[in-house]
Order: C-alpha cells, then structure tokens, then sequence
C-alpha cells in the first residue's frame, strides 16, 4: 500500500479492464516518472474522448459527430448489416477489407449470469432499422463464445420470420476467443465462409 494519491492512482488504473494490481503500480510509477508534459497529454486525451466521442444514433458506434464515418459514407452498401456486441469489433471486420456495408453495434452480449438481458442492448433499434425493408440480409458476427451464441441465436429467432437472409461467421474463429484479437486471413476467411442461421 502506498500512501494518498499515488495508491489513488493505482487503485483507478486497476479498475480498468485487463488491468491487474502489478500492471497498475508498474504504469503509475510510470505516470511518476514521465515528463509532465507527456501526462498533460495524457490527461488532455481522457477528458477529450470524454467530452467529444458519442455513439452514432444508427448504429451506436463511437462518433465524433452525429453520424459515425460508415453510416456517414453514401459508397457502403446499405442492403447488408453485419451486427456486432462491441465498437471494437467493427475496427477487427474493417481491418478484413471484406465487408462493404454497415454495421449495428449492440453494445454487448446477452449474459444472464452478469445480469445482461435482451433489453440491455440496442436489439430494439436493429428491429426498427429493418421495418422499411432495405437491409436485405443481416450477418451476425457476435463473439463466438457462449454469450455470442446466445445473442446470434436471440436474434435469429426475432429476425426469422422478416424473410431476411440471416447469416453467421463461419468456422475460423476460435471458439472462446474475441474478435478484436482475430488477423485479418482467419476474419476474412470467416467472413466468405458464413452460413445461413435458421430462424
């Protein structure tokens, strides 16, 4: 235990998610270290994405504006929706070159055991992009783990009977794994090889 802000310091930065206790002494001790104008910078960069980063009101990616840059870009296809749990997400599939049309982002997974139900994600805002009838087909690309099963599988079920063509990642992608940590060949692979998911 060190002594006021410096255990302050480390207490915030193992709040943080992948962040154990030894990672937020070694990067506080870091922060002591460092130039202060590198930390103004840092500090500067927190309160900045705090203030200017929103989530884009179509499909709740991180914006700087109303409008994500995918839903503000008129050259992608608006006939296909790929549905993903996290923005992150959306960075690994772009990263493939292979999906050309926009994306939902849901804002996680449905997991009872955490307290995360259907309602808890932005599904209600997917079903109403589908009402006018312009997405033509709707790729789920949630995790493939326990969680990401259950929600392609919710989804399926709600999505069926509108007569889209719901399709999943195929094979590729390690079971248990995260899409963020996918490379682009395994993610790209996955991509071509999706399959039709029953309703």
């Amino acid at each position: 235990m060190y002594e006021g802000v410096v255990q302050d310091l480390i207490d915030e930065l193992g709040a943080l998610p992948g962040i154990g206790p030894k990672s937020a002494q070694r990067i506080a001790f870091h922060i002591l270290a460092a130039d202060p104008a590198d930390v103004r910078r840092l500090a500067k960069a927190l309160l900045e994405v705090k203030e200017k980063v929103q989530f884009c009101r179509i499909c709740f990616n991180v914006a700087q504006a109303e409008l994500c840059r995918i839903c503000a870009d008129p050259r992608r296809d608006t006939t296909v929706i790929c549905v993903v749990e996290e923005s992150k997400d959306v960075v690994a599939v772009e990263r493939t070159r292979e999906f050309r049309g926009r994306y939902h982002v849901l804002g996680g997974a449905i997991n009872p055991i955490g307290g995360v139900g259907p309602d808890d994600l932005h599904i209600r805002e997917l079903i109403a992009r589908l009402a006018d009838g312009t997405v033509t087909e709707l790729i789920l690309a949630t995790d493939p783990n326990t969680e990401g099963e259950v929600t392609a599988s919710y989804l399926a079920r709600q999505i069926g009977p509108m007569g889209l063509t719901v399709s999943r990642l195929a094979s590729g992608l390690p079971m248990g794994g995260d899409l963020e940590w996918a490379d682009e060949v395994t993610l790209g692979r996955a991509f071509e090889g999706r399959r039709v998911v029953a309703g």
